[in-house]
C-alpha cells in the first residue's frame, strides 16, 4: 500500500513538474516572440527579445535562490507552490496587456519571479518526500515535461482557438490543472508542508551503498560541474544544430531540424524512464548518468568527425538521446546527494545555476571557435566537456 501511494504521488508530482514547464515553454518559444514582432517589428524584435530573454534569467536565477531559501525557513513548501501558482498564473495573462517594450520587459520579470516562486519549493519538495527508492522513476517521469511543454505550445497555437489573449488564459488553465492535484495528494512520506524529510543516519535508506557514496565530501561540487558541462553541450547544439547541418548540406530545412529535435524528444522521454527504473531496482542512481555522459561524448565526437547528412543526423541523434536522460536522471538524483535537507530549496536554486550559465558561456564558445577552426572545433571541445563530466561522476557512483 505504502508502495502504491509514493507510485501514485511520483506521478502526480512529474504532472505538476508538467505544468512549470507548461508555464514557460508556449511563452517563450512561441507567445513572447510574436508579442516582440508585434511590437517592435522584426528587424528590432531580435535584440528586443535578448534583452527580455537576459533580464528574465537574471530574474528567474535570483527568484530560484531566494524562494528556495524562504521555503527552507518557513518550513511550507505547499504554500509557496500554491502562491506561486497563482501569481505566476495572473501574472501570464498580464503579460498580454502590456502596450510597450518596457511594460513587456517589466511584466516578463515579475512573471519569472512568481513562477520561481512555485518551481523553487516544488523541486525542493520532491527531496522531501519521494523515497531514493523512487528518485530513477521520478527522473524518467520528469522526462516527459519538455515534450508536454511542446504539445501545449501546439495546443494554444491551433489555428481559430484562440486569440493572442486568450492563448494565455489556457496557458494558465492547463498549468493549473496540472500542478492542482499534487498540490491537494497527501505526500508519502510525513508532511508536506515540511520543509526537510531527510532519512535519518540509522534508516536503512540512508546506509545503502548509493546513499553512502553519493554523499561523500565534493559530490555535490562534482555533480554541479557534470550537468555544466553536459548542459553547456546541449545548448551551443539547441543553437547551432541547424547552422551546422546547412554548412554540411546547403538544402537542410528548419523543418527538418525541427523534426529531428521531435524525434530525439519522442524517443527518449520514454528511455529515461526505462532507465531510471532500472537504477531503482539496482541501487545505481549514478552509473547511468555516467554512461550517458560517456555516450554523448562519442555522439559529439563522431559529429565532429562526420562529413555526410545522414551521417551528422544519426550522431546528433546518439548524443541527443544521451544527453536528454542524463539531465532527466541527473535533476532527480541531485536531490540524494545534498548535504543539507534543511537548506534543499536554497542548494536547488544555485544548482539551477548549471541551467542558466550555459547560455551565456555558449555564444562565446561558438564565436571562438567556429569562425577560424569550423564546427568539427567545437564539438570536439564539447566532447571534451561531456567526457569530463562522465569522469567527475566516477566519485560519486556506488560501486557494484
Amino acid at each position: 500500500m505504502a508502495d502504491r501511494a509514493a507510485d501514485r504521488f511520483v506521478l502526480l508530482y512529474a504532472l505538476a513538474w508538467a505544468g512549470g514547464t507548461i508555464g514557460y515553454v508556449p511563452l517563450l518559444t512561441i507567445l513572447l516572440p510574436a508579442r516582440v514582432a508585434t511590437l517592435a517589428g522584426q528587424a528590432a524584435g531580435v535584440d528586443w527579445l535578448a534583452y527580455i530573454a537576459l533580464a528574465g534569467a537574471i530574474a528567474a536565477s535570483t527568484a530560484g535562490i531566494l524562494f528556495g531559501y524562504l521555503c527552507d525557513i518557513t518550513r511550507n513548501r505547499r504554500g509557496w507552490i500554491g502562491a506561486g501558482l497563482v501569481l505566476s498564473c495572473v501574472l501570464l495573462v498580464l503579460t498580454g496587456r502590456a502596450a510597450t517594450l518596457p511594460e513587456l520587459i517589466f511584466a516578463i520579470v515579475g512573471w519569472q519571479l512568481a513562477l520561481n516562486m512555485m518551481l523553487g519549493p516544488l523541486a525542493a519538495w520532491a527531496g522531501d518526500v519521494v523515497p531514493d527508492s523512487r528518485k530513477g522513476l521520478l527522473g524518467g517521469l520528469m522526462a516527459f515535461a519538455p515534450g508536454l511543454g511542446a504539445l501545449s505550445g501546439a495546443i494554444v497555437t491551433q489555428p481559430g482557438l484562440a486569440n493572442d489573449d486568450q492563448r494565455l488564459w489556457l496557458v494558465a488553465a492547463m498549468v493549473a490543472l496540472c500542478v492542482l492535484p499534487v498540490l491537494l495528494t497527501r505526500p508519502p512520506v510525513g508532511e508536506g508542508g515540511t520543509a526537510a524529510l531527510p532519512a535519518e543516519p540509522s534508516s536503512p535508506e540512508a546506509t545503502t551503498p548509493a546513499a553512502q557514496t553519493a554523499r561523500l565530501p565534493g559530490g555535490v561540487l562534482r555533480m554541479w560541474l557534470a550537468r555544466l558541462a553536459v548542459q553547456i553541450a546541449e545548448a551551443t547544439l539547441f543553437a547551432y544544430l541547424l547552422f551546422w547541418l546547412v554548412s554540411l548540406d546547403p538544402t537542410v530545412t528548419d523543418n527538418q531540424t525541427a523534426r529531428l529535435f521531435s524525434a530525439i524528444m519522442l524517443v527518449s522521454a520514454p528511455l529515461a524512464l526505462f532507465v531510471g527504473r532500472w537504477s531503482d531496482r539496482n541501487d545505481r542512481p549514478i552509473a547511468p548518468l555516467q554512461v550517458c555522459a560517456l555516450i554523448s561524448a562519442l555522439g559529439l565526437l563522431a559529429m565532429a568527425l562526420t562529413t555526410g547528412l545522414a551521417g551528422a543526423m544519426l550522431a546528433y541523434g546518439l548524443f541527443g538521446l544521451a544527453s536528454a536522460v542524463f539531465l532527466a536522471l541527473h535533476s532527480a538524483q541531485t536531490l540524494r546527494i545534498l548535504p543539507r535537507p534543511d537548506r534543499r530549496g536554497r542548494d536547488l536554486g544555485l544548482f539551477n545555476l548549471a541551467n542558466t550559465v550555459p547560455s551565456l558561456v555558449m555564444p562565446w564558445l561558438a564565436m571562438a571557435l567556429v569562425p577560424m577552426f569550423g564546427f568539427p572545433a567545437l564539438f570536439l571541445l564539447l566532447a571534451v566537456l561531456a567526457a569530463t563530466a562522465g569522469g567527475l561522476l566516477r566519485r560519486v557512483a556506488p560501486g557494484p
